[in-house]
């Protein structure tokens, strides 16, 4: 399991939302998030391995947990963020990608979490702005189990071996 340094000044946040590289190219690029680890969560196996994910049979999604400032940015511009990066109107899957593994979840992790995860998910299902019912989770955070250290960052890695 990754633990993240226990800074009183910052606060923990995850979310699932497809393939976890995307994801966590969209929280890095907000002033304010101070690191991102993706990695799984959601499920029942411990210690999970990318392939074990990948066969649907753990119950893990492929998550980040968002490390941030909430001096200098606050839990609802994150879940803006999370909103805007993924279409949490596809069940079990984003774009191409399918499976268990890949859906929609924020998981809380204390009640001022969950209650601004519940109104923004209501926000977003009546504004009119997603393409059909919007299928999110919101489940309370349980283990998360950081990602072999060949996905960490792993977008900017390939795009510095171009």
């Amino acid at each position: 399991m990754h633990s993240v340094r226990q800074d009183p000044v910052f606060k923990n946040a995850t979310f699932a939302a497809g393939c976890f590289w995307g994801i966590e190219e969209a929280f890095r690029r907000v002033q304010g998030v101070v690191d991102v680890v993706v990695g799984y969560a959601g499920g029942t196996v411990e210690g999970p391995t990318y392939e074990q994910v990948c066969s649907g049979r753990t119950g893990h999604a492929e998550s980040v947990r968002v490390v941030y400032n909430p001096a200098i940015v606050s839990y609802e511009t994150l879940l803006r963020t999370f909103w805007g990066a993924h279409d949490p109107t596809q069940l079990n899957r984003q774009g191409p990608d399918i499976g268990t593994q890949y859906r929609s979840i924020i998981f809380y992790h204390d009640d001022e979490q969950r209650s601004a995860a519940e109104a923004s998910k209501a926000a977003l299902a009546l504004s009119g702005k997603a393409a059909g019912p919007v299928v999110t989770e919101i489940l309370p955070v349980g283990p998360f189990w950081r990602a072999e250290e060949y996905h960490q960052r792993y977008l900017a890695k390939c795009r510095r071996r171009l």
